[in-house]
């Protein structure tokens, strides 16, 4: 199941669109992500100097996904992009245990922010191909996931370069969307 029919799946009123929020710290596997997505060659990628968006359109449904570099200078312009945010998903490199605490900050500061209050998460626990990859399950617990109360949110495994765990990931998305614009 590619893109085009996440896109249908998610279909539920003409021209409908959705805003998604890419985040999170530099070398997590965004830009990756992103252009597996959109089924893009991934051999090439640059870290993210400002931002890169994919708009698809199909059968009259157009969804905006919006890659923001994370490069620390580059953090604090997030807050640039939250407004009219759908969904956030917020990508981590579950193989870079230095960063956790790093990640988990911008994390909990994003999760502060009222312009993405109530706005459903997907965190993707990036990486997995890994041996070293910490368990989605570990780092939800290190992240105190469970704490969220004023939003869905999900946690998710995925290898970006290998594309595994991200069409169950971005099923969730296309589920919580539907739900959260009718």
């Amino acid at each position: 199941m590619g893109l085009l029919s996440i896109l249908r799946k998610l279909k539920s009123a003409p021209d409908q669109e959705v805003r998604i929020l890419l985040l999170g710290l530099d070398n997590g596997g965004k830009t990756t992500l992103l252009k597996q997505l959109a089924s893009e060659d991934i051999t090439h990628i640059t870290p993210t100097q400002g931002f890169n968006i994919k708009s698809v359109q199909s059968q009259g449904f157009k969804l905006n996904v919006w890659d923001i570099g994370g490069q620390r200078k580059i953090r604090p312009y997030w807050r640039n992009y939250f407004e009219n945010t759908d969904v956030l998903i917020y990508v981590i490199d579950s193989a870079d245990r230095k960063r956790f605490e790093e990640t988990g900050q911008e994390l909990a500061e994003l999760l502060d922010e009222e312009k993405l209050s109530g706005v459903p998460i997907l965190i993707f626990a990036n990486k997995q191909d890994l041996l070293t990859a910490a368990p989605a399950s570990e780092m939800a617990e290190g992240l105190n996931l469970h704490t969220i109360r004023d939003r869905i949110w999900q946690i998710q495994s995925c290898s970006a370069l290998t594309g595994e765990g991200v069409q169950d990931g971005m099923n969730w998305v296309c589920k919580n969307v539907t739900a959260k614009k009718k």
